[in-house]
């Protein structure tokens, strides 16, 4: 999660920013705990408890979807209101959302916040962010809407005009946002969209929506300028080509293992065009989506070792989506084949790679690998679980994707927190979350000891 490179020059400074961002997020979750609470926003008598007011703000907020309870059941429509305005604002972003209303009341937006801005969005630049915000904005309510009105016709044969027109824009808005909360409350609890299996069209237009939100702003703003005339296609930016090639290869190489690996399974169903479908939208909704169209636990022990590889990877950098981020994974891949050839420096359509990237790569691999790790290897002691289905939850958390093997909801207390945590991490970074706790000063790099050898393999 790369982060500002000319933090001296600023009077915040790197660390006060990533800890006003992470503050900012904790207040999000908090008020979102604290209406979640409220009477009003739960169906029926009564009111939700702290635990699952706090686990459904955390994981809205954190664009996860994770649930200890059905959405479309347990909670009212001024709860599904809230859940919706959580994953609004978690989606883009606490700063981005004090710039829209900045905009919107013609409010100049200060030096600070433009560094606010460009860190959240992981910039190293401040020129051109409010211009890039605007966009953001615009683009993000455009697809929204867009998708609101196809869902909506889509859903009027069950639910009519208004039930459809409901739906349509809180499943347009988590999709978008890679939330994988829904309130259609067909099939029963936690059904999420298998009623919609094999309805091809609505499993396209979730898919669009989840891959538009999560290949990242950046990339937006690069396509805007080509569609534009600004740029041609030749001069996108290295960082863009490998996202969307990434993006390609993840999406394609994840239907084509999905389809064999689910062809004579229970999971998938109908002819070759839906399983074709289906297999699409897995390979899509496992990278940090969480809508479930076919029941996780259905898959074969294969395909659920593949879906926990692209959860883990997740989505792009400056995105909407969590994981370790398709970059990250192309670096790491790409720093690998360079060393089986024996090259020392990492090399791709005709640009080369810092080794600054490569160290940053390997870091958030390896903390967000270890975190999923021991949180599973605890909730797996704690439930008495066997470690693979934990680590599927603890991934899913993590990674901010929301998918369920059906277990969450029956974990205790601790595991519930334990993924609370997971998804808080996922979603502010864990760089991030590791800078605010520990960094108090920069090192003087200048001073170098005598390197030793180590022998690596």
């Amino acid at each position: 999660m790369k982060l500002v490179d000319n933090i001296k020059q600023n009077k915040l400074g790197s660390i006060g920013r990533v800890k006003t961002i992470t503050l900012a997020f904790l207040a999000v979750v908090s008020v979102g705990t604290f209406l979640l609470m409220l009477p009003a926003a739960k169906e029926g008598e009564g009111a939700a408890d702290l635990l699952t007011a706090l686990f459904t703000a955390t994981s809205a907020t954190c664009v996860t979807g994770l649930s200890v309870v059905d959405t479309a059941t347990y909670w009212s429509f001024w709860g599904r209101l809230i859940i919706l305005a959580l994953i609004q604002i978690g989606g883009l972003g606490v700063m981005m959302l004090g710039a829209s209303v900045a905009l919107v009341v013609g409010r100049r937006i200060s030096m600070g916040q433009r560094l606010l801005l460009s860190t959240s969005l992981n910039l190293d630049e401040t020129g051109g962010i409010v211009r890039f915000a605007l966009l953001i904005i615009k683009g993000t309510f455009a697809f929204e809407g867009i998708g609101a009105l196809l869902l909506t016709a889509c859903f009027m044969p069950e639910f009519g005009f208004w039930g459809a027109l409901e739906r349509g824009i809180f499943v347009s808005i988590s999709a978008f946002c890679n939330a994988g909360f829904d309130n259609l409350g067909l099939g029963g609890e936690f059904a999420s969209i298998i009623p919609y299996k094999n309805n091809i069209p609505v499993l396209l237009i979730i898919a669009c929506l989840i891959v538009v939100g999560g290949i990242g702003f950046y990339v937006w703003n690069e396509l805007n300028e080509v569609r534009l005339g600004k740029r041609r296609t030749s001069q996108l930016s290295l960082h863009t080509k490998l996202v969307l090639s990434t993006t390609v290869m993840l999406l394609l190489g994840g239907t084509a293992v999905f389809f064999i690996t689910e062809f004579r399974g229970d999971a998938m169903e109908g002819g070759v065009i839906s399983r074709l479908a289906q297999s699409f939208f897995q390979s899509v909704t496992v990278r940090t989506a969480g809508f479930d169209h076919i029941g996780q636990g259905e898959l074969t022990s294969a395909s659920r070792a593949v879906s926990m590889v692209l959860m883990f990877i997740g989505g792009s950098p400056g995105s909407v989506a969590g994981g370790i981020k398709t970059t990250t994974f192309t670096v790491l891949a790409l720093s690998a084949v360079s060393a089986l050839k024996g090259r020392k420096r990492i090399e791709v359509f005709g640009r080369s790679i810092s080794e600054k990237a490569v160290s940053d790569a390997m870091s958030l691999f390896f903390l967000a690998a270890l975190s999923s790790f021991v949180g599973a290897l605890v909730i797996s002691m704690l439930e008495g679980i066997v470690f693979e289905a934990a680590l599927f939850e603890c991934i899913s958390a993590i990674a901010t994707v929301g998918l369920s093997m059906g277990l969450t909801p029956m974990f205790g207390t601790a595991s519930k927190i334990l993924l609370v945590v997971l998804m808080f991490l996922g979603r502010v970074g864990i760089i991030t979350v590791g800078m605010t706790a520990l960094m108090r000063s920069t090192p003087d790099e200048s001073i170098k000891l005598p390197e030793g050898k180590v022998i690596i393999g």
